[in-house]
């Protein structure tokens, strides 16, 4: 009976601990991916955070909105037609791109939206 608990004890630990990992995985902060570029690029991310700013052009297939969660901002292109208004709390899932890395700094730092999720 002892040996089943001890072994039950650590499929349970087991399990708490790659959840908990791939969660830290999926899930970062602006200034994680700020500070290291490198890390996440062509990644998948999610950000939760406030939209701060939301434009879009007509007849032209993309929009952009700015995230903010607290410790910086970051731009996210979307090919959805609906864009969150300004001051949406968002879940966004993007894959990380930039256009160049210039001295370890990453320049054009977006996300590419691959989902949304705005919260009510």
């Amino acid at each position: 009976m002892r040996r089943r608990v001890t072994r039950l004890s650590l499929l349970v630990l087991l399990l708490v601990t790659v959840n908990g990992c791939a969660h830290a995985l999926r899930s970062a902060r602006v200034a994680d991916l700020r500070g290291n570029p490198g890390r996440y690029q062509n990644h998948s991310v999610s950000i939760d955070g406030v939209v701060t700013n939301a434009f879009s052009v007509p007849l032209v297939p993309y929009a952009m909105y700015r995230v903010d969660d607290g410790t910086g901002e970051v731009i996210v292109l979307s090919q959805n037609h609906r864009t969150p208004t300004r001051g949406a709390r968002v879940r966004v899932k993007g894959r990380v791109e930039d256009i160049a890395v210039l001295g370890g700094r990453a320049v054009g730092l977006h996300l590419r939206e691959q989902s949304l999720y705005i919260k009510r």
